[in-house]
């Protein structure tokens, strides 16, 4: 099975192939961006299919801390010593994390250069991969540092999630139930009725490509997050705050934002956006992949401030993203300070206790 969507913005209009990866002809250098762990993986599977004049290799550390300026640099230096020109491309060979990082580096790098993203995992496949955000972080929080910088092209093959351990895959599924909350009822109703799962590749490949349509269609209507786009980040808001809480070590960006989607339903159930047995739902489904949908907040009004640094916030008001029920979502920025700690007050009891 194989399918091929297309994004298509004021600045951009790129081909996402979703299926085997197919060989990938270039005629310019090129540099593939990836880390130790995916490279022992999948480096030799994709090298085979790159066919270019010269093809360069450049591994930075594994993980979410590392997201930061001293790996920008380490990428802009192997771009640099290979003498990489305005028509060389960059590959991200990785889950988001190198996507990001990768985005933002061909972003910078000779005021732009082409690249490409190669996702292997299910987070960046269905979400992260696609849409053209690119970013790092920093002690204020996570991927405050960036540019909008759309790929040439997005290959993404679900054969590779085999190798993804049982956490890293439910990380995925929390960004797939997202787009399934806030824009698809009968999708959510399917993932309700079906398991996500290598084993059923057939089932699997169908619900990346249904994830990624539904952004793709968001990105195109919304390239620079004016708008509609910003109801992607359900559960972001909350869970970005999470992970620079745990410094990036704690929990899987997935997870933080199932834990953020958690708390956004509170919310939304506080405001009468979401009925209760919507609210459990979606938590049931979310346990269903052994996510988190707790974490213990122990300043509240610490977590608060921290809303402030959120790149949808502006003028001082923090930008909400609520389910309507489920297939629709609402934003807020009209949100009385007090129903929010409220809803953070009730993640202020130590569970392990």
């Amino acid at each position: 099975m194989s399918e091929t969507l297309h994004i298509q913005t004021a600045t951009s209009d790129y081909p996402i192939h979703i299926g085997t990866l197919p060989h990938i002809e270039y005629a310019h250098k090129v540099l593939l961006v990836s880390n130790p762990k995916v490279a022992g993986l999948h480096l030799k599977y994709v090298l085979e299919r790159i066919k270019a004049p010269e093809v360069y290799v450049c591994i930075v550390p594994d993980g979410e801390q590392y997201k930061d300026m001293k790996s920008i640099e380490s990428i802009l230096e192997c771009a640099f010593t290979h003498r990489l020109d305005r028509k060389s491309l960059m590959i991200a060979l990785g889950g988001g994390v190198i996507g990001d990082m990768v985005g933002f580096a061909s972003g910078i790098y000779q005021r732009g250069i082409d690249f490409i993203q190669i996702p292997t995992t299910l987070l960046a496949q269905v979400d992260a991969s696609v849409g053209g955000k690119s970013g790092i972080n920093n002690v204020f929080g996570k991927n405050l540092i960036g540019l909008f910088h759309q790929p040439k092209a997005v290959y993404i093959d679900p054969f590779m999630l085999s190798t993804l351990s049982k956490r890293e895959f439910g990380a995925g599924v929390a960004e797939i139930i997202k787009m399934a909350v806030c824009f698809d009822k009968a999708f959510f109703t399917l993932l309700e009725k079906q398991i996500l799962s290598i084993n059923d590749i057939d089932f699997l490949t169908s619900a990346i490509a249904k994830s990624v349509a539904i952004k793709a269609q968001v990105v195109s209507a919304d390239e620079k997050e004016q708008g509609i786009r910003a109801a992607l980040n359900y559960g972001h808001t909350f869970g970005h705050i999470v992970e620079n809480l745990t410094q990036y070590s704690q929990f899987l960006h997935g997870e933080a934002v199932s834990i953020g989607m958690c708390m956004a339903n509170t919310l939304s159930c506080k405001l009468g956006l979401l009925s209760q047995k919507q609210k459990d739902a979606i938590t049931a489904l979310l346990k269903r992949y052994d996510l988190p949908t707790y974490f213990y907040i122990r300043d509240t009004q610490d977590f608060y401030e921290k809303f402030y640094l959120d790149k949808k916030s502006i003028d001082s008001r923090v930008m909400f993203v609520l389910p309507s029920g489920i297939g629709n979502v609402s934003l807020r920025n009209d949100v009385p300070k007090a129903d929010v700690l409220d809803v953070l007050s009730s993640f202020s009891k130590d569970r392990s206790r």
